[in-house]
């Protein structure tokens, strides 16, 4: 690797060990090559994310993700040279020479910032899981082309179907845990039709639920709804050889954490943002690396053929 691309992918790094809070504690169990790939995967993304959640106006926000997107254009044409001066792009170009990442998911995810910027809500479930494909489904399926399959792994072919339901999963507990948040910036993710059955229309704009509403009612239908995306994306796990394993189980296994603290105290998401002690995630990971999850899903899905 040259010293152009190391450094690219070094800048890379510095910036998930800083910002990503969740995402660093399982890419930190893949190898080496693998863990830069994700890195760039994710500084890439995180650019993309930054520009929707900046204080630009709107159209200056679509101006600059279109002008990503022609970045991105750059890197599907193979035309970045690795001194560029963008490190992003340099080590985004080396990932996407080095594995089959699908690059349109990139496209996809700045679709979905897109649909933030011009303030879109959803009615439905269905309208919400169009989103939820772009900037989470999206990065599962991009995350697949760098950990590969097992060779003669049963069902493989259904794989990015189920790193696409995993995603949907994570969102809708980002979605849960950050309903406060979103609402001081003037979005609102969550169906109208939820809303509307549990008494939440009125929306969140301070520490306690809308009068009246039953918002404790409202999170847990939201919560088995997660857990049941959890329950199939999770069928990805006995497919990926043991490191790409444990990093999907670490991320996954904190943000199934975090619903289960979501479920047992419903309102603390309108107090401030529900995490996890770094202590705790430490140990998520360890039991990602342990392979208990991969074994448990191969375990049920033996029972299920059977």
């Amino acid at each position: 690797m040259s010293a152009p691309v190391l450094a690219a992918y070094s800048y890379c790094e510095a910036i998930t060990g800083q910002q990503a809070r969740n995402f660093a504690y399982g890419i930190r169990l893949l190898p080496t090559p693998k863990r830069r790939a994700m890195s760039a995967l994710y500084a890439f993304s995180r650019r993309v994310d930054d520009i929707g959640d900046g204080t630009l106006a709107p159209d200056v926000k679509a101006a600059r993700l279109e002008d990503t997107r022609a970045l991105l254009a750059r890197v599907r044409d193979r035309s970045v040279d690795e001194d560029d001066t963008d490190p992003v792009a340099v080590a985004l170009s080396h990932t996407a020479d080095h594995f089959p990442v699908p690059l349109d998911g990139l496209d996809e995810l700045i679709d979905g910032v897109l649909m933030d910027v011009r303030g879109e809500t959803y009615e439905t479930w269905d309208d919400l899981k169009v989103y939820c494909r772009c900037v989470a489904g999206a990065i599962g399926r991009l995350s697949l082309g760098v950990f590969g399959t097992e060779p003669g792994a049963r069902g493989a072919e259904r794989a990015p179907e189920y790193a696409d339901t995993l995603g949907l999963a994570l969102q809708l507990t980002n979605i849960l845990r950050d309903v406060r948040e979103d609402a001081e910036d003037g979005r609102t993710y969550l169906p109208a039709d939820d809303l509307a059955k549990f008494g939440c229309s009125a929306g969140f704009d301070g520490a306690h639920p809308p009068a009246g509403s039953d918002f404790a009612g409202l999170v847990h239908f939201e919560v088995r709804r997660a857990r049941a995306l959890f329950a199939e994306g999770y069928r990805l796990l006995p497919m990926l050889d043991r490191r790409s394993g444990a990093c999907v189980a670490a991320m996954a296994g904190i943000y199934r954490r975090l619903l289960d603290r979501i479920e047992r105290e419903p309102e603390a998401v309108l107090r401030g943002r529900v995490s996890l002690p770094g202590r705790e995630k430490a140990y998520v990971a360890v039991r990602g690396l342990s392979g208990l999850d991969a074994r448990h899903v191969s375990r049920r899905t033996v029972r299920r053929r059977a």
